[in-house]
């Protein structure tokens, strides 16, 4: 390790304060009722419910969310046996992949013991605790007994991930390499280097797959694994074969797979050339693989490798796996981890790696998203799709497999509640999707050669919500389609228009458009170069003319330009007289919408009635019922300044128009969000609980507190929604990503149904 890495470790690991892991709690502890109910006595009768039937435990207790991560520190990563308490760090950042990637709890627990059996024993003991238990470095042949005595003897799952978790992530690479090579798991011939805990763990899966037994060979240290070889334990002598060969080299002869679980530099260079046509090389040694990467391409073109680095393409990372099946046994109650639940990971690794990149694993590869092929058989760790696609997979393995004590009975809400922690939008936004799908529009996208509007109409294919219309060079877009490997068609599932080459489409909207901007200032001339040269002109005369439902315009550019080019064309309501914008924030526990973000300075009375009812409208379409408070730096009255009764008067003329909708105001921001603070000011407030419409003064207060929120609280954004325009359309801010294309997306096609229903009667 450099020095300055290792110093960089350190740091990390002692600042701000030692460790990686804290306890957090999950229920307020605020008053002394609630310290009533978290301890005495309030906690007898959670005691009492459990004592009566100990399932109950699940519902009263973290023990469903928390796994235990525990090792005797014998062979810790490739420090060796280096004992309980040096091998902690390591287990607490187990825990810390646990609970980023699956939101799994997790208690590190390092046992000081070498004896198996009375590891066995401390760790049976703990079963009160956990919902399932991570063994990790623990060293071969005793994890073997080991795990096999803790499963026999405990009803929770009991997983040993040095060896079945590297299984798993290495049978998925070999699924898709082999399907990129045109070989059978049948057909082909095995060789490894290692034959430790998780090279035959790796060996054992892959027959259960379909590899031949009579095809594989093993070798170690001490040379090829054969019949005549004195001390092999019962795993090994199951791929013991009578022969002569008894070196590595010795056995490379028409080799499909090499799989090396071993030490550095053990495969040499000169000895590829005796593998077979288009072969694999897992060479997964760690720091050092078996070969280096470059030695391979040089010497065998034709060969995909993998290693266990990071800086390499086709890293092997258990990460890719252990999370999401721990969260998939858990949430179904599983009894152990067999290897129906094993083998349903392995699919479903191997499926999400065959279709397109995610936009965080693109970002991660510097903006150019990985295709499936030679470079990338495998997908990324922090592949947020993950946990969507292995632990269903996982836990409708464990419900068919029969060890699901607490079945899940419908698996499409249990994914929903999986996006929920994946996309944070995923609560707020699912109502509007399944509207969504009821009648989806033609949405077109005014920058439709840009990579995330491309992400986004892929997932917008998939979910259903609209028919994507893509402006922009049909080249680029064919090319940039296949270069980022999605999956939708440009002919059936979107539509494509140039502006410059489908004259037919768009040289009828120059007259139109003249006619909409001739006493505006912009020359005949001008006004038919914006129609083929600007993007949000030509997206917002497609839906002026009614070839489109809606306009998504904007994202690269200046918001306020692409404004200034669509609002001649798509005016306001004729029944407001102003245009609103409406920003969200998805916050940890909930989602707060601010107004007006974007659009006024210094609103009127009048116009803070409007923009309320408004985006009290807009909040309802999203299944939620508006609770608005109008914020102030007076609170109830105390000041008398213009903003304040301005306020106050909107506060009038809003409860006259719609008595119905819950507001009140004016007030301090922490008195909108906290009940105490409010009730302490005006016990008889009409706003119950935490408001989450909050209506501001000025634009300055309205984006200042959106863009602090979103940075002091980590808040996802969603918006800006234009409020009060003729038809649907908004325009992006250039930090928007491709989800957050989609949700806007999704709103949008929500207001072109109601405006089609309203239309209609």
């Amino acid at each position: 390790m450099e020095d300055d890495l290792r110093q960089a470790a350190l740091d990390y690991h002692r600042l701000p304060r030692p460790g990686k892991l804290g306890i957090e709690a999950t229920k307020p502890l605020a008053t002394q009722r609630d310290l009533a109910l978290a301890y005495s006595p309030g906690v007898a009768a959670a005691c009492e419910e459990i004592a009566a039937d100990p399932e109950a435990a699940w519902l009263y207790t973290a023990r469903g969310n928390l796994v235990g991560v525990i090792s005797n520190g014998s062979a810790v990563l490739g420090l060796g046996n280096i004992g309980a308490l040096a091998g902690k760090p390591v287990m607490e950042g187990k825990a810390v992949l646990f609970k980023k990637f699956a939101g799994i709890d997790v208690f590190d627990i390092e046992v000081d013991e070498a004896d198996p059996d009375r590891f066995v024993d401390v760790v049976a003991a703990l079963e009160p605790t956990f919902g399932a238990i991570n063994l990790e470095d623990i060293k071969a042949p005793e994890c073997w007994a080991i795990e096999a005595a803790l499963q026999a003897r405990m009803r929770i799952p009991v997983f040993h991930d040095d060896q079945h978790g590297t299984a798993i992530t290495v049978a998925a690479a070999v699924r898709n390499g082999l399907v990129l090579q045109g070989k059978r798991l049948e057909d082909i011939k095995l060789v490894t280097s290692g034959a430790g805990a998780a090279a035959m763990a790796c060996v054992d899966l892959l027959v259960a797959m379909g590899v031949q037994a009579d095809n594989v060979t093993l070798t170690d240290i001490k040379g090829v694994v054969h019949a005549g070889r004195d001390g092999l334990d019962d795993r090994m002598r199951r791929y013991a074969r009578e022969t002569d060969a008894r070196t590595l080299e010795d056995v490379l002869d028409g080799a499909d797979l090499f799989l090396g679980l071993s030490a550095p530099r053990v495969l040499k260079a000169e000895w590829l050339s005796k593998l077979a046509p288009r072969p694999m090389i897992l060479a997964l040694a760690n720091p050092e693989p078996e070969i280096q990467p470059s030695l391979v391409r040089a010497a065998r073109p034709d060969a995909i490798i993998a290693t266990g680095r990071s800086d390499f393409p086709n890293q092997v990372n258990n990460v890719l796996c252990f999370p999401f099946i721990f969260r998939g046994a858990l949430d179904v109650g599983a009894t152990t981890i067999n290897d129906a639940m094993k083998l349903a990971a392995v699919e479903a690794i191997a499926e999400l790696a065959r279709v397109e990149a995610s936009e965080v694993v693109a970002a991660a590869y510097g903006g150019a998203a990985p295709v499936f092929g030679p470079d990338y058989i495998i997908p990324k760790p922090f592949d947020p799709r993950l946990i969507l696609q292995i632990a269903p997979a996982v836990a409708k393995a464990a419900m068919e497999s029969g060890v699901a004590s607490r079945p899940i009975t419908d698996l499409d809400a249990y994914r929903h509640e999986l996006e929920r922690f994946v996309f944070r939008s995923g609560e707020l936004m699912h109502p509007v999707f399944e509207a969504a799908r009821a009648s989806p529009p033609r949405i077109v996208y005014a920058e439709g050669e840009d990579e995330r509007v491309l992400r986004a109409a892929q997932i917008i294919v998939d979910e259903r919500i609209a028919r994507p219309i893509l402006l922009g060079r049909r080249a680029r877009i064919v090319a940039k389609v296949a270069e980022m490997g999605l999956r939708m068609s440009l002919d059936r599932d979107v539509q494509v228009i140039d502006p410059e080459l489908d004259l037919d489409i768009t040289a009828p909207l120059v007259d139109p458009y003249r006619a909409l901007v001739g006493r505006r200032g912009t020359p005949p001339d001008a006004g038919t170069r914006r129609v083929f040269s600007r993007a949000p002109v030509t997206a917002a005369m497609l839906l002026h003319v009614g070839l489109a439902d809606v306009a998504i315009v904007g994202g690269p550019g200046d918001w306020w330009r692409s404004m200034q080019y669509i609002m001649p064309i798509i005016p306001r309501r004729p029944d407001v007289s102003r245009i609103y914008a409406l920003s969200c924030l998805i916050l940890r526990d909930r989602a707060l919408f601010i107004c007006d973000t974007h659009m006024n300075p210094d609103p009127t009375a009048e116009q803070i009635t409007e923009m309320t009812l408004l985006a009290a409208d807009a909040v309802r379409g999203f299944g939620l019922v508006p609770k608005a408070a109008l914020l102030s730096h007076s609170s109830f009255g105390a000041s008398n300044s213009p903003s304040a009764r301005k306020m106050r008067a909107a506060l009038g003329m809003i409860r006259a128009r719609d008595p119905d909708l819950e507001i009140d105001g004016e007030m301090h921001a922490d008195a909108a969000l906290d009940p105490i603070i409010r009730n302490r000011a005006v016990p008889d407030s009409a706003l119950d609980g935490q408001a989450n419409l909050l209506i501001m003064p000025s634009l300055d207060a309205a984006n200042i507190a959106f863009n602090l929120l979103k940075s002091a609280v980590d808040g996802l954004p969603v918006g800006p929604l234009l409020l009060g325009m003729a038809k649907p359309i908004h325009v992006l801010v250039p930090s928007v990503t491709a989800r957050g294309i989609v949700n806007i997306s999704a709103v949008a096609a929500l207001e072109a149904r109601d405006l089609r229903a309203k239309a209609a009667r």
